[in-house]
């Protein structure tokens, strides 16, 4: 199950950005403040099953920073280009690789295979919170 080490590596990386700030090399000013919720971007190619890295998110969150924080996921369609008749479609799931125009392969997926953290959003303790869109996104890669 690669969801637990996707959940695993969000938390450390949520975690990096707080520990970063509060040594005041971060812009943020999170000093005091807790993730209450992360939003992360999923293509629908990147081959993750949105309940199960719910499940482990939340387990992977116990005993840190994180922990009751809420995980919200956006799904990205997946999307090809054909090369030589310039079109592009959704792909869909499972997904359809070839040109409905020409029907040869596709010569490149534009868009699906996404895997970040799109927001962090940051409370204290009796306020309303806020959210972070750091200016350099997260981006989690498997190992």
């Amino acid at each position: 199950m690669h969801e637990m080490s996707i959940a695993l590596a969000v938390v450390d990386q949520v975690q990096d950005a707080a520990r970063a700030d509060r040594q005041g090399g971060a812009r943020q000013g999170l000093e005091g403040m807790v993730p209450d919720q992360v939003t992360l971007r999923i293509g629908e190619l990147a081959g993750v099953v949105p309940d199960a890295l719910h499940f482990c998110f939340q387990l992977a969150c116990e005993g840190t920073l994180l922990e009751g924080a809420r995980l919200l996921t956006e799904s990205v369609e997946g999307r090809a280009h054909c090369t030589p008749c310039d079109v592009r479609w959704p792909t869909g799931m499972p997904p359809d690789l070839c040109c409905p125009r020409c029907g040869s392969g596709a010569s490149g997926l534009l868009a699906g295979r996404e895997l970040e953290i799109a927001e962090v959003h940051w409370t204290e303790p009796g306020d309303r919170g806020e959210t972070c869109k750091p200016a350099d996104i997260f981006v989690v890669e498997e190992a």
